[in-house]
């Protein structure tokens, strides 16, 4: 039963995609590559031949992408990566990027 005068609200929705950030991996001249390998198999879930190709694109280039994941997920993997990196005594470093 409707009411006299009865107004209806339509409400509109937007869903969006949350913002990507990529991760970004910076070359140093201590942390071994076998141990950025076990990082991006590891902690980004990389197969061993693109965890190499992505160490190798590191050390050559200076740094390089390797994943792009909403912000606390990013964010995540870079403390997990740096806090693994620190208790071997390494400088690994990484960084977080609007995509």
């Amino acid at each position: 039963m409707s009411v006299q005068g009865e107004t209806r609200e339509k409400t509109r929705i937007n869903i969006r995609e949350p913002r990507h950030y990529r991760v970004v991996m910076h070359n140093d001249d201590f942390t071994p590559m076998d141990f950025v390998v076990e990082i991006l198999v590891d902690i980004f879930h990389k197969g061993i031949l693109e965890a190499e190709r992505l160490m190798m694109t590191v050390h050559e280039s200076g740094r390089a992408a390797v994943g792009a994941y909403p912000y606390d997920i990013a964010a995540t993997k870079v403390q997990a990566a740096q806090s693994r990196a620190r208790e071997q005594g390494y400088p690994f470093r990484l960084t977080v990027e609007e995509a």
